[in-house]
């Protein structure tokens, strides 16, 4: 990336004066700093972070996943850093956590966890919900193996957060498309319901799959998708969800459509009822005639 840079390195070596550094240049944080028209987005945060640290600490957490390809990682988050300095500038969190060289990775030049390594640090120190959220990302982004994610607990075991890592890795699914989907299917197994498949395809008579839904259950053709917002400011996209869901239903599935603002209680009664009547329809089968 080299947006960031250390201040008294440049005018050491003389690629900026003194003033150009003042005048061109903002600070990041201590000796940090970053072009006066630059966005300090995450990335260019996390790269400053580790140029804060002399180079030597190791991206962690939601960071490291983002350097990773994991989508949806909020901009504003700060920079986890695996570094012995207890006093870090506003918008970096360091930890002292102890980490062996095979969980550390070279990503852009710079020293990050591995991916097994960043699900164990995403589920030891967020809430459930969010861990699991980005664990999903992180899956669908390198493929990691939640098993590899569980070796490292426990060789870790014992220490802080181990327990609530390994309770979050098994609730894992890179079939996530968003983290509203994440908590939608998260929803649905705290209150019973089996565990659902994701991204089931659907396909039209000459085998193309024309759909695959968010979530559901294939052998009730019960459907739970979560419609995001661009579903309903893109003219072209509501176009196409509407003759999605005609073919759909042509299929004879139960199509349940979520978006913000739904209660949970509503949905898990739409949940329900989708469930009984596939319960009658089962029972009248077996009635005799």
């Amino acid at each position: 990336m080299a947006v960031a840079i250390i201040g008294s390195d440049a005018v050491a070596t003389g690629i900026l004066t003194r003033g150009q550094l003042r005048w061109n240049y903002r600070p990041l944080y201590p000796n940090v700093y970053i072009p006066r028209k630059a966005e300090p987005t995450l990335a260019v945060r996390t790269e400053g972070a580790w140029l804060w640290s002399g180079r030597r600490g190791v991206i962690a957490g939601r960071a490291a996943s983002a350097l990773h390809g994991a989508k949806w990682v909020p901009q504003d988050v700060p920079v986890e850093l695996l570094w012995s300095n207890s006093n870090p500038p506003e918008g970096i969190l360091t930890r002292r956590d102890r980490i062996g060289p095979s969980q550390i990775a070279s990503v852009q030049g710079m020293c990050v966890t591995t991916p097994a390594r960043t699900a164990l640090d995403l589920g030891r120190y967020l809430k459930r919900g969010e861990a699991v959220a980005r664990l999903d990302a992180l899956a669908q982004a390198t493929g990691f193996a939640a098993d590899d994610a569980l070796a490292l607990a426990q060789h870790y075991k014992g220490t802080k957060g181990v327990r609530r890592c390994r309770e979050a890795l098994p609730l894992m699914d890179a079939g996530a498309q968003s983290p509203q989907e994440t908590r939608l299917r998260l929803l649905l197994t705290d209150r019973g319901f089996p565990r659902p498949e994701t991204q089931i395809p659907l396909f039209d008579p000459f085998g193309y799959a024309f759909a695959y839904l968010d979530m559901g259950w294939q052998d009730l053709k019960i459907a739970v998708e979560y419609d995001g917002e661009q579903h309903r400011t893109n003219t072209e996209q509501y176009r196409w969800d509407a003759r999605r869901l005609r073919r759909i239903i042509a299929l004879r599935w139960i199509h349940i459509r979520v978006i913000a603002g739904d209660r949970d209680d509503e949905v898990i009664a739409r949940v329900r009822s989708a469930w009984q009547q596939r319960q009658s329809e089962a029972m009248a089968v077996k009635r005799p005639a």
